[in-house]
């Protein structure tokens, strides 16, 4: 494709102050700057700072010189772990006390039209509207998770919600349209679940609903998906939204588009972690496909006892493993110093690796690795996709539920263990997906790997929506223009 001459729309980017949201907008913002749009992506303080530390933002902006980044407070003492149970007040306190800062940059810096996450959605909305300022909501959640928020006050009003104890967790969900049938209440976001005090639901699923419904309010909307992986979903989606752009998978999209710089130039990783390449040494030294790589992502965490089980079932299913361990994944009140048993210590000698975060794009697209063992956040889910690594899914909160079903049901790229934990059962799925029923989870994963893949090449879907998407934000912004003040 030919470049763009050098535009003058000035899009801002919003993100959500989590990985996973971070990793889709960083692509997004790639993308766009591709094509000579001024971009410009607004993190928290804390979030840039982590990716100054550990990622190579400064590649970043030599390799697109429309591109810049904008900070604004959290409002949170740097302290504050940011994970686990307290995993959402960032965004919370984002929500209450952003405005002010995210209005002045709107005005200040003549921005044409602003991208936000949909998590955001009522403070950018209200904020870009009082302003003048155009929105379009991305949302890094999958379109299926998407359209089960969305119809949540249906399923309130059918009687299918609330749920009213464990007994009724395996109860077919019925009246999702285009996903009838599919999900059982154990398998609706988890904000749908009955709280530990004994509350029917947990009072973030009003505010996740709203912020979902303030997509009626936007320009048109943004998802990381692909019209083959999730047609259900998004068919009545568009039926809603008719202003609908799925250029996913965003990672595979960005390194089509702009290849890996070579060596002169180091690409940026996109992380708040620190990223232990070492793995791709180890990946290097094991046998073909016959690693499965464990990583429960940025906010997961677990109890010591439930550790301790996935560790047993590792190490008793007798199959390699790369496990992700992050330093701060035992949950806060746990003992993170006790001893472990020596036929743990001898089973990850022989056979494992445990490191604190690692390259996951590249993990999933090496040879050995046979089997992916996830939380099934959206991101972890459609890199597995495209690498065409079959999946073992332990959700932790949020979309991952829904995801999870989706693998396991829907797509059948792999099994579903949540709401267990228990080494016996994590044994037998590491054998089953490895082993036991390997051909098959491999072909059925293969098959969606191909649809990916496709979806992003010219002609496809997604790189058609791609420049449909940028063809829209150009009039938008003209339209932006137009009505500045002289």
């Amino acid at each position: 494709m030919k470049p763009k001459q050098t535009s003058s729309a000035h899009v801002f980017i919003f993100s959500c102050p989590a990985q996973g949201h971070v990793n889709s907008m960083l692509n997004l913002a790639q993308l766009l700057a591709l094509h000579n749009l001024h971009i410009t992506l607004l993190n928290t303080e804390h979030i840039h700072n982590r990716l100054t530390r550990f990622s190579n933002i400064e590649s970043l902006l030599a390799r697109y010189p429309t591109l810049r980044f904008k900070t604004i407070p959290d409002g949170l003492p740097e302290e504050h772990p940011r994970s686990g149970k307290r995993a959402g007040e960032p965004l919370l306190s984002v929500m209450a006390h952003g405005k002010p800062f995210l209005r002045d940059i709107l005005v200040k810096d003549r921005v044409t039209c602003l991208v936000a996450d949909g998590f955001f959605g009522k403070l950018a909305n209200e904020t870009a509207e009082e302003v003048g300022v155009p929105v379009i909501h991305f949302r890094t959640i999958g379109a299926s998770c998407f359209w089960t928020y969305f119809s949540v006050p249906n399923l309130f009003e059918s009687g299918e919600l609330p749920i009213t104890g464990e007994e009724d967790m395996e109860r077919i969900i019925t009246t999702i349209p285009g996903m009838e049938n599919l999900l059982r209440c154990r398998d609706l976001p988890s904000f749908c679940r009955p709280t530990r005090e004994g509350e029917p639901v947990s009072p973030l699923l009003k505010t996740v609903v709203s912020e979902t419904r303030q997509v009626l309010r936007t320009r048109a909307a943004i998802l990381n998906t692909f019209d083959d992986l999730e047609d259900p979903a998004l068919s009545q989606i568009r039926g809603r939204f008719p202003t609908v752009f799925t250029i996913g998978p965003l990672h595979q999209h960005r390194e089509l588009r702009a290849p890996t710089a070579t060596n002169t130039m180091k690409s940026s990783n996109n992380s708040i972690w620190e990223e232990d390449t070492s793995c791709m040494a180890w990946l290097d030294s094991q046998p073909l496909r016959s690693v499965i790589y464990v990583s429960f992502g940025s906010f997961t965490t677990m109890s010591r006892e439930s550790l301790m089980e996935f560790w047993y079932g590792l190490v008793n299913s007798n199959r390699r493993f790369l496990w992700v361990v992050r330093e701060d994944m035992i949950a806060a009140g746990e003992g993170k110093d006790e001893s472990v048993p020596a036929e743990l210590v001898e089973g990850t000698k022989e056979r494992g690796l445990m490191v604190g975060w690692v390259p996951q794009v590249d993990v999933l697209a090496h040879k050995s690795v046979a089997a992916f063992m996830t939380h099934c956040g959206w991101n972890s889910t459609i890199e597995s996709v495209v690498a065409g690594v079959p999946m073992i899914c332990w959700p932790y909160f949020a979309d991952q539920q829904v995801n999870s079903r989706l693998v396991s049901e829907y797509w059948k790229v792999g099994l579903d263990m949540k709401d267990v934990c228990d080494r016996k059962v994590v044994e037998n799925m590491v054998n089953d997906v490895m082993v036991n029923r390997k051909e098959e989870f491999l072909q059925s994963a293969e098959k969606l790997a191909v649809l990916a893949r496709k979806s992003v090449t010219e002609g496809g879907s997604s790189y058609i929506n791609l420049n449909r998407l940028i063809d829209f934000i150009e009039l938008i912004s003209q339209e932006c223009l137009c009505t500045e003040p002289s």
